[in-house]
């Protein structure tokens, strides 16, 4: 989700920046659209980050031997947060 509200957010303020050649008083409509592409920027880099660091796996072996038995005991444990 955050990916395509980073590319909506800089797709809007491609058009209000480049696209609309609207006067508002008060309103300098080209610095809003450079904003507006600016955070869809930086939203769309979070993202792949945040996608990114989801996508990480780590596997664990244990071996040991039991005290009382001398038995050998082996444990895996594996952890995988795949979108």
């Amino acid at each position: 989700m955050g990916i395509g509200t980073g590319i909506f957010l800089f797709v809007v303020g491609a058009i209000v920046a480049f696209a609309i050649s609207l006067t508002v008083p008060g309103v300098d409509l080209h610095l809003i659209g450079y904003l507006l592409m600016g955070a869809g920027v930086v939203v769309f880099l979070i993202s792949i980050i945040m996608v990114s660091r989801k996508r990480s796996t780590v596997s664990t072996t244990r071996t040991a031997v039991d005290p009382t038995g001398n038995e050998k005991i082996t444990s895996q444990e594996t952890r995988g947060d795949v979108v």
